[in-house]
């Protein structure tokens, strides 16, 4: 069955689950959440959760539907819709991680999930981070694949296996998996289903990191927000800019890309604020702007 299109992806209806404590939108829970250093529930009905940490302005979401494998609902997938947006649209927010409860990344959506959901996370113009506790299988995968990075522990394993139910990929793995680690890994994987683990993942280019001890892929991955928060955000989402169009683009189009998205980056008071702080060998301050 097809997922459901129904849902605008900038529309703000009012209808996003609450806070079982408020009823705050997910915004105002990210803020609680930075305010109180505790993580907080966005509660999605019976169909799961998403538990959400603010830790110097990195966000972190966990979801939370372990039973059925941290398969996304629809009402999950609504809450990780308004908060990529607030992600988007928070300057506070620096870096987006996503991550699963009970050693499980996600292996599914349901089938009602609105087809935009993975589309709303990668088109999020700061850093993205999937960190694949377990299994990121099927949409799961897919999921994972819109992010801009990902970190695996060394046991989690990846697969699209939508083949083996008749149906294909449909939220872009057919398109990000190839481009990501070349055509014939990505038609083995698909044709198929067969799950591949960290190491083989690591080797492929589908993760950067791998984590073999228990414990190290959560410092890993605060100490990865950290560093990336610690970057210019201005530099960091042309990068992205640059990364992302000049794919499409000749070599020749790709450079003149990186060299306008220089120049402009040269007229914004972050870039004066790193060329003080390196003077004053200090770290800079970067207010993306």
């Amino acid at each position: 069955m097809r997922a459901s299109r129904k849902r605008p992806i900038n529309k703000r209806d009012g209808a996003w689950s609450r806070s079982r404590e408020t009823n705050a939108t997910p915004a105002a829970d990210i803020r609680a959440a930075g305010s109180s250093g505790k993580s907080r529930t966005l509660v999605a009905h019976d169909a799961g959760s998403v538990e959400i940490s603010l830790e110097d302005g990195c966000l972190f979401a966990t979801l939370q539907r372990s039973r059925v494998g941290n398969r996304i609902s629809a009402a999950m997938a609504a809450t990780l819709m308004d908060l990529a947006e607030t992600v988007e649209d928070d300057e506070s927010i620096r870096v987006f991680l996503m991550t699963g409860a009970d050693g499980t990344f996600c292996t599914g959506f349901d089938d009602d999930v609105d087809a935009r959901l993975v589309e709303t996370v990668a088109i999020i113009s700061k850093p993205t981070v999937a960190v694949v506790n377990g299994e990121a299988h099927d949409e799961g995968l897919e999921l994972a694949l819109a992010c801009d990075l990902r970190a695996a522990s060394v046991k989690a394993s990846f697969a699209l296996g939508q083949l083996q139910r008749g149906v294909l990929p449909h939220f872009g793995g057919t398109q990000r998996l190839p481009r990501l680690i070349g055509a014939a890994p990505a038609l083995q994987m698909i044709l198929t289903g067969e799950p591949i683990r960290g190491d083989e993942a690591l080797r492929l280019g589908l993760v950067t990191y791998v984590a073999r001890n228990p414990g190290d892929l959560d410092r890993m991955m605060r100490e990865l927000a950290a560093t990336l928060a610690s970057r210019g955000p201005l530099g960091v989402r042309m990068v992205k800019d640059a990364v992302r169009k000049g794919h499409d683009m000749t070599l020749e189009q790709g450079i003149r890309l990186e060299e306008d998205l220089y120049a402009l980056l040269q007229t914004t008071t972050d870039r004066a604020e790193g060329i003080r702080a390196f003077l004053e060998r200090r770290k800079p301050l970067f207010k993306g702007a």
